[in-house]
């Protein structure tokens, strides 16, 4: 549910809808009584022109680096709007995968590394300078590098909000499971980094009280407020190739230029009984002298380093995401905390 400027509604305005609800004080309306109803088939267009008129993108730098990409659009929405976003970029060749809007999904639409095999092949066996996927609805961008190799979701917003924060000095807003690269490149740039809850409301929220110039979350999707207060894969991806196009040199190299953080994502399955608060509060109290975030979950920073606790709402799950410098100490750093919150069920301290 959207509000008036097109905004996904914040729980306040969630709120109030749900109070209306239950007041059952309405009346029903007859179908022409309702208003009126527009179709313009061709609405994207639109939104291709104001992306156009951003003054950092840049289709002339693009069009002189005569990209050759390939698209994987999952047979959803990204068939319509990516070629014709593409050409008017000035993009010189684009080679379509999946481009067929029928809603038949040709892998897992999630844009993971183990999903995007076929992406990966063609561009390699194509020579591409890199390959370009969206998930059906087109607000997560992932990228694909010239060797096949994955540029890597998390590293979508950081290598965006590098392009913006090298033009417009500002502040950058990303969730708590986000990887903590995008404070790196904000804090050089001068820029001020602040984390959201888990949800695009909420980073929305955070961007709107602290100014910022560009954020989003660490699965690709970018919000950049100069066009919308929305993930957008269509804007990051007109922000991307001029970023890459003014950078000079290939994709690999824009990604080698960024600080390497992997992230381990776990979690673990309680019984019924056991208080899922109780044991957040409790590794919350082992962990006290560090630095913790617990406006959702419980995030514990060890210098470089951070472990994010969440809780499901709906079973007894306990969701634990850490990010390190390497994958195996980042495995490890979870599977630390992990012993941690079963010696607390062991000890019975979290009844």
């Amino acid at each position: 549910m959207l509000n008036e400027k097109g905004e996904f509604l914040s729980a306040a305005d969630g709120a109030e809808v749900l109070a209306l609800a239950e007041k059952d004080d309405f009346q029903f309306a007859e179908v022409n009584k309702l208003g009126k109803y527009v179709s313009e088939p061709n609405y994207h267009l639109k939104h291709i022109e104001k992306i156009l008129a951003l003054p950092l993108v840049d289709v002339k730098a693009i069009k002189a680096k005569k990209f050759k990409v390939v698209i994987d659009c999952v047979n959803s929405s990204g068939g319509i709007v990516l070629p014709p976003l593409l050409k008017a970029l000035g993009v010189e060749e684009v080679i379509e995968l999946y481009c067929e809007p029928n809603g038949q999904f040709p892998h897992n639409p999630e844009p993971l590394p183990e999903h995007l095999g076929d992406i990966s092949k063609e561009v390699k066996k194509k020579n591409a300078h890199l390959g370009i996927v969206v998930d059906p609805d087109v607000d997560r961008l992932a990228l694909v590098c010239e060797d096949g190799e994955m540029f890597g979701e998390e590293y979508t917003l950081v290598a965006v909000a590098d392009y913006i924060l090298k033009n417009k000095k500002g502040n950058t807003v990303s969730n708590l499971s986000s990887t903590r690269a995008l404070r790196d490149v904000t804090e050089k740039a001068g820029g001020k980094y602040f984390a959201a809850a888990v949800g695009e409301v909420n980073v929305v929220e955070a961007m709107k009280a602290n100014n910022a110039v560009i954020g989003g979350e660490g699965n690709g999707g970018i919000i950049y407020p100069e066009l919308h207060y929305g993930r957008d894969a269509m804007v990051g991806i007109a922000l991307f190739l001029t970023h890459l196009a003014k950078f000079g040199k290939n994709i690999s190299m824009l990604r080698a230029s960024y600080p390497n953080y992997y992230i381990s994502k776990n979690k673990i399955e309680l019984t019924p009984e056991i208080n899922v608060d109780k044991v957040l509060e409790e590794i919350q109290e082992k962990y006290k002298r560090q630095p913790i975030n617990t406006i959702d979950g419980v995030k514990i920073e060890f210098d470089r380093e951070w472990v994010h606790l969440r809780k499901s709402n709906t079973e007894p799950i306990i969701r634990i995401y850490a990010e390190s410098q390497s994958q195996t100490t980042a495995e490890n750093l979870a599977e630390k905390i992990i012993n941690d919150i079963k010696d607390l069920i062991s000890r019975k301290l979290v009844k």
